[in-house]
């Protein structure tokens, strides 16, 4: 923490000196670096992205395929599920599915 706490300080310094220099008056100039350098309260910091694993998307390509598949045997020409079959059981057989591929 001393380490960041200094360095933010000499950040501080820096652009006060470059404030002064644009022309802002020198008790303005400290003010305004002060506040730039203040933590805000409450901040949140947005989760670093991690790229997707070679395993999940040869998963995710599968279940792909074997939705197409279930979805193929369930519903009819028209499009409607088969009679007394619902969504669940066309999920039921996609994963049945990916699993043998």
């Amino acid at each position: 923490m001393a380490i960041e706490d200094a360095a933010a300080s000499a950040l501080c310094d820096v652009m006060e000196k470059a404030l002064i220099e644009a022309g802002i008056a020198p008790a303005m100039a400290r003010t305004l670096a002060e506040r730039a350098c203040m933590p805000v309260a409450g901040a949140v910091v947005a989760p670093i992205a991690k790229k997707a694993r070679k395993v999940n998307k040869t998963a995710a390509r599968k279940m792909s395929a074997a939705l197409r598949e279930a979805n193929k045997r369930m519903r009819t020409k028209s499009g409607r599920l088969r009679k007394g079959k619902t969504q669940a059981d066309v999920m039921r057989l996609a994963q049945r599915l990916r699993r043998k591929m």
